[in-house]
C-alpha cells in the first residue's frame, strides 16, 4: 500500500514538476544575471524553495537593500503559508513531528491544492502520498534552477521572450481549480481588488499578504452556498 502510495503521489507530481520547470530555469538564469554563483542560486532554490519569493529576493539583492528588509519582504509574500499550513493542519494530525517538519517545509502551492482536493476526494493523506507528490516537484526545481544558472547566458533577456509571465499563469491555473468552491468569485474579486490598491499605496511585495488577507476575511464572514439554498421540497414532503 505504501508503495502504490508513493507512486501515486510521483505520478501526480509530475504535471507540476514540468509546468515548475520553466519558471526554475528563468530563476537561475536571472540569479547568474544578479551575480550569484551556482552553488548560491541552487542553495537558494533548496532552502526558501519558493518560486515568487526567490524573484523578490533577486530584485531586492540587486538594489543593495539591508538584509532584514530581505527577510521581512519574502515574509510578505511567503505569508499565504501560513494560511496553507493553518488549512492542511487537521488532516495530517496522524504525521509524527519529524514528519510534520518535511510536510510544512515541502508545502508549496501545488503541494497545498492536491492535498486539500486529495481530501475531498475522499483518499487519505499519507506521509508516504506526500513525499511522492513532493518529490517530483522539490528535486526538479533545485535542478533546473542550476540548469538555468548554467545555461543563463544562452537565454539572453529572460523578459523578452515572454518568460516573466509564466509565474501569474501559474498561480492563475492554481485559483481557478478551487472555482468550484463556495463563495468563489466573491473572494477571489475581494483578494484582487484589495491586491491591486494595495499595490498601488503600500508597494510590493506587501500587497500579496493584503489580498490574501482579505480574501480570508471575506470567506470568514460569508455562509456557504448551500446553507443558502431552498429546502428540499421532495424531502420535505417525504418526513411528513
Amino acid at each position: 500500500m505504501s508503495r502504490a502510495e508513493f507512486l501515486e503521489g510521483l505520478k501526480g507530481g509530475i504535471p507540476v514538476g514540468l509546468a515548475a520547470a520553466p519558471f526554475g530555469a528563468l530563476f537561475g538564469a536571472l540569479a547568474r544575471d544578479q551575480g550569484m554563483s551556482l552553488g548560491e542560486l541552487t542553495l537558494m532554490s533548496g532552502t526558501v524553495y519558493a518560486g515568487a519569493s526567490q524573484m523578490v529576493g533577486l530584485d531586492l539583492f540587486g538594489h543593495n537593500v539591508q538584509a532584514w528588509l530581505i527577510v521581512l519582504s519574502i515574509l510578505a509574500v511567503n505569508f499565504r503559508h501560513v494560511l496553507y499550513s493553518a488549512a492542511i493542519a487537521r488532516y495530517i494530525r496522524h504525521f509524527s513531528p519529524v514528519e510534520k517538519f518535511f510536510t510544512f517545509f515541502l508545502l508549496v502551492d501545488p503541494q497545498f491544492a492536491e492535498t486539500i482536493k486529495r481530501q475531498e476526494s475522499g483518499k487519505p493523506i499519507t506521509f508516504v502520498w506526500y513525499m511522492g507528490f513532493a518529490t517530483m516537484v522539490y528535486i526538479p526545481w533545485v535542478l533546473i534552477s542550476l540548469i538555468g544558472g548554467l545555461l543563463g547566458s544562452l537565454i539572453g533577456d529572460p523578459r523578452a521572450i515572454g518568460l516573466d509571465i509564466l509565474l501569474p499563469i501559474y498561480f492563475l491555473g492554481i485559483v481557478l481549480g478551487f472555482r468550484k468552491r463556495d463563495n468563489f468569485l466573491p473572494v477571489v474579486a475581494a483578494s484582487a481588488v484589495a491586491s491591486a490598491i494595495a499595490y498601488r499605496y503600500v508597494g510590493s511585495p506587501w500587497h500579496v499578504s493584503i489580498g490574501a488577507l482579505a480574501g480570508v476575511a471575506l470567506a470568514a464572514v460569508l455562509p456557504p452556498v448551500k446553507a443558502n439554498r431552498k429546502p428540499d421540497l421532495a424531502h420535505e414532503n417525504h418526513e411528513v
